[in-house]
Order: structure tokens, then C-alpha cells, then sequence
């Protein structure tokens, strides 16, 4: 007999509220069964931003396969060092599979690490999600998206819905069994009735089944 996996307080806490918003949750829910969202102590800002930038556009194994080659340009560090990466040659991290707009974004990342405009993970906790967001986004190659990745996967915050995401929008289109996806203003709409739990919403709106609303009668956002 299987065991499921004990979940954290806060995502249990999430799951019944998110089963509560209509029978659709509940019925998502109950399918993809316990939020397996991982909990972990906050991580370097830092860290997290190159990371998000690696992932952007691809599958996570293609960024996880991205950041491990970079990693390994530096076997004396966990990570990459942040002065070391910003003079690091553009070849070498085209040879670890960044793209130029990628290695011009992550070695920016690194500088700015340097110069104090990344914080460090006691100075992030200090600030919002908006100053943030606001803050980190003007660096080049760095848009919400990847803000918001870190905050979810580095900083741990439970409260953030990444709404340009291609994947939570269609998750969201195929659990209404909607014609379109919702556009990112409307997502972000959509998902204000999920807070403080947004990052769980997001975490099951990216495992949605293709024919989850299959037999529903469509309608518009």
C-alpha cells in the first residue's frame, strides 16, 4: 500500500483553500494529489537569479544541464564565485549552453552582486516582493518572470503567482476548459482569490492534464 507524503503545515493549509474556491480545485487537487512544492531555507538571491536566467525559455532539464556545466567551470566553488563569473570569457559560457542574451543577463547578475544592487538573502527578506521585482528588473535580461522564480524557488515565498508563465496560464485555460489562455493582467486578476497561497496554486496549475476540462462547455475568461 502506498504512503503519500506527509506535506508542510502551510501546504496543507493552501490545499484546503484552494479546495474550497469551486469543485474544479477540488477535483485537480484530489488527481494530482499532495503539493510536493519543496520547502527550503531561503538561498542567495544571487544564486537563484542565474539559475532563473538559465531556465528561461527551456525545460528544466535543459537548465538544470545549463547550470551543472557551469558549475563546473569553478570545481574549487559550490557556485560560481560573483566577481569570478563577471569576467569570465563569453566563450566559455556559450560552451555551457547560454545563449549571448543568457550570458550577457547572468554575467550582469554577477556584477551587480558585486556592487551591492543584488541583495544578500538577509537584505531580501527585508524587502517586498514588488521592490524587488522592481529593483532586480532593471538589469538586463532579467523581466518578472525570473524575479518571480527566484522568489519562489530561492527566497521560498508561498504568496507569488508568475502569471506570464506559459504553463500556469494554460493550466488555468485547461481547468475552466476555456477557448484561450488568459492573458498575464487577467491572470493575475484571476489568482488575487488565491492569496497567500498563489505559489501552491501555480504548483498545480503546471500539472494540469491535457483533457482535464475535456466534456466541459467552454467558456471565455
Amino acid at each position: 500500500m502506498s504512503v503519500e507524503p506527509e506535506m508542510p503545515i502551510a501546504h496543507v493549509q493552501a490545499t484546503e483553500m484552494l479546495k474550497a474556491v469551486d469543485g474544479r480545485w477540488q477535483s485537480l487537487i484530489d488527481h494530482v494529489g499532495p503539493c510536493l512544492h519543496p520547502v527550503t531555507a531561503a538561498q542567495d538571491p544571487y544564486q537563484a537569479l542565474v539559475k532563473g536566467v538559465a531556465y528561461q525559455q527551456l525545460h528544466a532539464r535543459a537548465g538544470d544541464a545549463m547550470v551543472m556545466r557551469l558549475r563546473a567551470l569553478f570545481p574549487a566553488s559550490r557556485f560560481p564565485e560573483p566577481q569570478a563569473l563577471a569576467e569570465l570569457d563569453d566563450q566559455a559560457l556559450r560552451g555551457c549552453g547560454f545563449s549571448a542574451s543568457k550570458s550577457r543577463a547572468i554575467k550582469a547578475i554577477a556584477a551587480a552582486k558585486v556592487s551591492g544592487l543584488v541583495p544578500d538573502v538577509v537584505e531580501a527578506l527585508t524587502l517586498s516582493d514588488e521592490e524587488l521585482i522592481t529593483r532586480l528588473t532593471e538589469l538586463p535580461g532579467v523581466g518578472r518572470w525570473t524575479v518571480e522564480m527566484m522568489l519562489i524557488y530561492g527566497l521560498g515565498k508561498l504568496d507569488v503567482m508568475p502569471a506570464s508563465d506559459f504553463g500556469v496560464c494554460e493550466g488555468y485555460r485547461r481547468l475552466y476548459g476555456l477557448a484561450l489562455k488568459p492573458t498575464p493582467k487577467a491572470m493575475t486578476g484571476l489568482a488575487e482569490r488565491f492569496a497567500p497561497f498563489r505559489t501552491v496554486a501555480a504548483w498545480y496549475l503546471w500539472r494540469v492534464p491535457l483533457d482535464f476540462a475535456a466534456g466541459e462547455q467552454v467558456r471565455e475568461a
